[in-house]
């Protein structure tokens, strides 16, 4: 099943951001551990398209217990950059 990750930083993250941003690309590099795939993901930004001020994952799971587990392993979670977090089922329709 897929799974979004929608994720927004508390203001004034982005320095804290970048200091865990390379174990958080470390994490990406594999999550066989968590049993999750990795679709698609990348920051979010605010509307100068350069500044970071979230994440989003499209992820495939086989049930939302993994997507948490996922998602609370991630060094950011772990370094509280994210505010708000919402984690949606996803149908996929076109692409």
């Amino acid at each position: 099943m897929l799974f979004a990750i929608h994720a927004v930083d508390h203001a004034g993250a982005l320095d804290k951001r970048l200091s865990h941003y390379e174990a958080h690309k470390a994490f990406l590099s594999d999550t066989s551990a968590d049993d999750v795939t990795i679709v698609m993901s990348g920051p979010l930004t605010a509307d100068d398209g350069q500044t970071m001020i979230g994440s989003l994952f499209l992820v495939e799971a086989a049930d939302r217990a993994a997507v948490e587990r996922f998602h609370h392993a991630d060094p950011f979670f772990a370094a509280g950059i994210w505010q708000t977090v919402t984690i949606t089922g996803f149908l996929r329709r076109q692409g």
